[in-house]
């Protein structure tokens, strides 16, 4: 005779109620590609197999990604490739291949949407998916992550990490800790607990001058800021950043995974291989810069209202200006005129400079958009210019029709710069 007693009989309601409401929740992963430009280039070239291998080539160049055995050496992305060299003399660097790591990500973004047509793309390496309404068809979010993971791994040769969560910001702090090759789940009554004891930086936005100012008032923990009042957070940190860290410090993100995201902004930078004091030498790489962005810009069919220009200065020192105009604008020269009165308002004098970049911002669809009217200006002028140049690049190639200021004696300067990331 079997014998079942009430608190068998809760127990099993209480799982099943556990299981019911598991079924109503999103389902989220985050994949986040292992060391991916480092990872391509092993799977390319076998002989690097086994060895510490750090993606970037130049003087003063950056990293661009480091396996894990660079890592170990205290190599990290971002860092300059003069520091990684003496911390990893045997590494061996090679140069950064973005056609080819595109046509694998492209890859890799097709096996994402074999499990759901909800694929968010971060970047090169990284996706948001929201599979809820394919686990009836591919089972639970750890078996799709699974199957994702080996997919992957079977056809491009490289490995993965999958954090699986109800929210955006849960599963991505779980791909984060699953590193490298692993896949960790956080269901929503452990949230809390795998969420409140990380540090503060752990948390998405918070970067180094938020971290300080999280420190100066004694918020060493995400718990530390779940426990601060939400007034408090705000006066410390501005409305925007204090209400969105209290409401993330309790697990709370409702935002969506989304399709098509528009680009936020359109950008280009420079490191130079030789600090630049000059004024005019600086001008002319900022004018670079606008060449590049409002090309792609143009390109794109869009339009931008906010330009913005980033200087680093030979201590790593970096500072940002930007400006709003009251209606957008593509063309180069009147991007560039922004920038230039952005650069010329620092009054800088002899400073050496490492770093210049240009970002294109606030884009909207080009096509009826208003246009800018100047007071004074000609009837036939400089977007009839851009125009032309723009026909002159589609029929000749990149850099048949450029600023006289970047047409040297012996040819045009090299267009070849490096593409920011955003």
């Amino acid at each position: 005779m079997l014998l079942i007693t009430s608190g068998v009989i809760s127990t099993l309601m209480n799982e099943q109620a556990v299981s019911e409401e598991r079924e109503k929740e999103l389902t989220i992963l985050h994949v986040d590609m292992d060391a991916f430009y480092a990872s391509v280039a092993e799977r390319d070239d076998p002989t690097l197999k086994g060895k510490a291998v750090v993606v970037g080539m130049g003087a003063r160049g950056v990293v661009s990604s480091a396996n894990y055995a660079a890592r170990k050496l205290g190599v990290r992305s971002a860092m300059p490739l003069g520091q990684a060299r003496r911390l990893a003399p045997r590494a061996i660097f090679v140069p950064v291949n973005m056609e080819r790591n595109a046509e694998v990500s492209s890859h890799i973004m097709e096996i994402f949407q074999a499990f759901t047509p909800l694929v968010e793309p971060i970047s090169l390496d990284e996706a948001f998916l929201d599979v809820t309404g394919s686990r009836r068809l591919h089972g639970s979010g750890r078996e799709i992550g699974a199957k994702i993971r080996a997919r992957i791994e079977s056809e491009e040769g490289i490995t993965c990490s999958v954090g699986i969560a109800g929210s955006k910001f849960i599963a991505k702090l779980a791909s984060t800790y699953a590193k490298p090759n692993g896949m960790l789940e956080i269901h929503s009554d452990r949230i809390l607990e795998f969420l409140h004891p990380l540090p503060v930086n752990a948390m998405w936005g918070v970067g180094p001058k938020t971290n300080e100012e999280l420190q100066k008032i004694g918020l060493r923990t995400i718990g530390d800021i779940a426990k601060t009042p939400r007034a408090t957070l705000i006066r410390a940190l501005g409305q925007s950043a204090g209400e969105t860290l209290y409401e993330l410090s309790w697990g709370r993100d409702y935002r969506s995974v989304t399709l098509d995201e528009p680009d936020k902004s359109i950008g280009a930078e420079e490191t130079f291989l030789i600090d630049l004091d000059n004024h005019d030498e600086i001008l002319k790489e900022l004018l670079r810069m606008v060449e590049k962005s409002s090309q792609r810009l143009r390109d794109a069919g869009l339009v931008s209202k906010t330009i913005s220009m980033k200087i680093r200065f030979a201590d790593f020192t970096t500072i940002s200006r930007s400006k709003t105009v009251p209606l957008p604008i593509s063309g180069v020269q009147e991007c560039y005129e922004v920038v230039r009165t952005l650069y010329t308002a620092l009054g800088l004098d002899r400073a050496r400079i490492r770093l210049v970049g240009v970002s294109l911002e606030n884009l909207s669809e080009g096509s009826g958009s208003p246009q800018q009217l100047l007071l004074g200006e000609r009837e036939k002028g400089w977007r009839e210019a851009t125009q032309a140049m723009d026909a002159a690049t589609r029929r000749f190639g990149c850099g048949s029709v450029r600023p006289a200021r970047l047409v040297t004696p012996d040819g045009p300067d090299d267009p070849g710069d490096e593409d920011s990331p955003e």
